[in-house]
């Protein structure tokens, strides 16, 4: 039997990630406009797991079905966690993310620069021009469940990574451009959908939740 859940996102390119994580799983994902849903949600929480629970609360208790929320976000050491939880609205939402993510280089280097000056063992890029430990960054993704009776679940993924020198690939959205992942010797905008989905923070956080919800 197929069970509905209603995805307190409006993000389309995160819906398209999340279908693909939870396919062929029982569980029908519709959007929050699909729901007739249009909810004013405050996300005031101090982490991503905080701020997850909240819209899927809310969205449980205004639907009466099972609600999934997600909250993520870029860390970047560099900037003593920044963006971190306020990711999606940092230097403000109408901002684009060409220029957050020039801005996050910007900030980056210059933190590089400082601490080279200070003659630390570990320099902003590696000697092949890569970015270095100083240029060090994560994502981070808490998924929430919330079911009609009030059970909650949440679960979390991180993905390691630095920041880039300068903005590369067109796949993925958002940060991802600036995301270089050493392992790969390219960002997360440059690697195909299918390979993040199976490394991103957001499809390890998923991957949990349809386990969970598999078991229920």
């Amino acid at each position: 039997m197929r069970r509905e859940m209603i995805a307190a996102t409006g993000n389309r390119e995160k819906m398209v990630e999340i279908r693909q994580i939870l396919a062929g799983s029982d569980i029908d994902l519709v959007t929050m406009k699909d729901a007739g849903l249009d909810l004013d949600i405050v996300e005031n929480g101090e982490t991503f797991e905080e701020n997850a629970l909240i819209k899927a609360r809310a969205v449980a208790a205004a639907s009466g079905k099972m609600a999934i929320a997600d909250d993520s976000g870029l860390v970047v050491d560099a900037m003593g966690g920044e963006p971190g939880v306020h990711s999606a609205r940092w230097m403000g939402h109408d901002t684009s993310y060409d220029i957050k993510n020039r801005e996050i280089i910007r900030l980056v280097d210059e933190y590089c620069e400082k601490e080279e000056a200070r003659a630390l063992r570990h320099p902003g890029c590696e000697a092949d021009g890569t970015p270095g430990p100083l240029r060090s960054a994560r994502f981070v993704c808490a998924v929430a469940v919330v079911w009609p009776d009030g059970k909650e679940r949440v679960v979390k993924g991180v993905l390691e990574g630095r920041i880039n020198t300068r903005q590369c690939g067109k796949n993925g959205f958002g940060y991802d451009p600036i995301f270089y992942l050493p392992e790969y010797g390219k960002t997360s905008g440059e690697i195909l959908r299918e390979e993040k989905n199976r490394i991103s923070h957001r499809g390890q956080a998923f991957r949990k939740i349809r386990a969970i919800l598999e078991e229920a």
